[in-house]
């Protein structure tokens, strides 16, 4: 492998990682249907607002979310709304793994 692939599997393993905590990725989902402020996002999770803004900073740095400030609140929009296309193949997944189980049992 080389250094430049190197990177690139990183970087993807990177923008997996955001999206791997139950939390960011329902953010993440929330965002999909259009921008937010923090406090929106904070009427749906039980966490103050500090825990929902370092959720939102580790969706930033992966490149998953942009941020706007207006006034006092923060919006974040999706920065590539096509990053969440690769929820249907992962559903597919799970359904697979469903049917496998119950064919055993």
């Amino acid at each position: 492998m080389t250094g430049k692939q190197k990177a690139i599997i990183e970087a993807k393993a990177n923008v997996l990682k955001a999206l791997g905590h139950p939390t960011r990725l329902w953010m993440a989902e929330q965002l999909e249907n259009g921008e937010k402020c923090v406090c929106e996002l904070a009427e749906f999770i039980d966490a103050d607002f500090s825990t929902i803004s370092k959720h939102l900073s580790v969706l930033k740095q992966a490149g998953v979310v942009m941020d706007e400030k207006r006034g006092k609140q923060v919006y974040y929009k999706l920065k590539v709304p096509c990053i969440l296309k690769y929820m249907s193949c992962v559903e597919a997944v799970i359904r697979a793994q469903a049917e496998e189980r119950a064919v055993i049992l």
